[in-house]
């Protein structure tokens, strides 16, 4: 297993407001692939850290911005308790989401350690959201959205900005995201003539791939994991094999 360092870093943020951000990359030199990490409405919580670091096992430097900094920094929620997310995540503006995605896709491009034309983006439930605007914001080379809620009600007009192939993955048990929503994010894809890959998991549910929930579903989660790292790979040019 790759060794790792990790920190915590305040970026600077277009507005004037400053984020924290968690960071995982590979111990030593090189140059190596960056990935953006979106968190859940429940913050960049112990699951968030552990994908950032995951990723930094796998030869990225990755960062994962404190999305609810203007209202909530340091915000960690209870998976049991979404009320208490809810005001944070209804506080979001697409603007100040698109500052803060910019704020740290400029941060990872200012690193010695990082490949500037190899960088994508993930994101979870409301970072699923996030990744996909992050494609229409800055010229990444891969995306990957995690059951992102919303997308098909507020997301769908900024199809035709999209710059990255996209990775989605839904649960067909999800009851907040519809088949109805997925094929409204498809039909819209399709007609703005963008690449994406659409992996819906039959027998899963929302948040099937966050092990600190009860809809975990391990072997979807696996699965989707590994479909993460070979779409990775084909689009940011074997990334794992070139960092290595």
């Amino acid at each position: 297993m790759a060794n790792i360092a990790t920190e915590k870093i305040t970026l600077p943020v277009a507005d004037g407001t400053s984020m924290a951000a968690y960071v995982a990359r590979p111990a030593g030199d090189g140059k190596f692939p960056g990935m953006l990490v979106f968190q859940e409405a429940f913050g960049v919580n112990a699951h968030i850290r552990d994908i950032t670091e995951r990723f930094a096992r796998e030869g990225y430097v990755a960062i994962a911005p404190e999305l609810f900094h203007r209202t909530a920094p340091g915000f960690e929620g209870r998976y049991d308790d979404f009320p208490s997310a809810m005001q944070h995540l209804q506080a979001l503006t697409e603007a100040g989401q698109a500052a803060d995605l910019r704020a740290a896709y400029d941060w990872l491009c200012g690193q010695a350690q990082v490949s500037p034309d190899r960088i994508a983006s993930i994101g979870f439930c409301m970072g699923g959201r996030t990744s996909f605007l992050a494609s229409a914001t800055v010229p990444l080379q891969a995306c990957i959205s995690f059951y992102g809620g919303g997308i098909a009600q507020t997301m769908l007009p900024r199809a035709g900005d999209l710059r990255a192939p996209i990775l989605f993955f839904w649960g067909s048990l999800d009851k907040h995201i519809t088949l109805e929503h997925t094929r409204a994010v498809e039909d819209a894809l399709a007609k703005a003539k963008k690449p994406y890959v659409n992996v819906n998991f039959s027998y899963a549910d929302h948040g099937f791939f966050c092990d600190a929930r009860p809809s975990y579903h391990p072997a979807a989660a696996r699965l989707a994991w590994s479909l993460s790292l070979q779409f990775l790979d084909v689009h940011l040019q074997g990334a794992r094999a070139q960092s290595r």
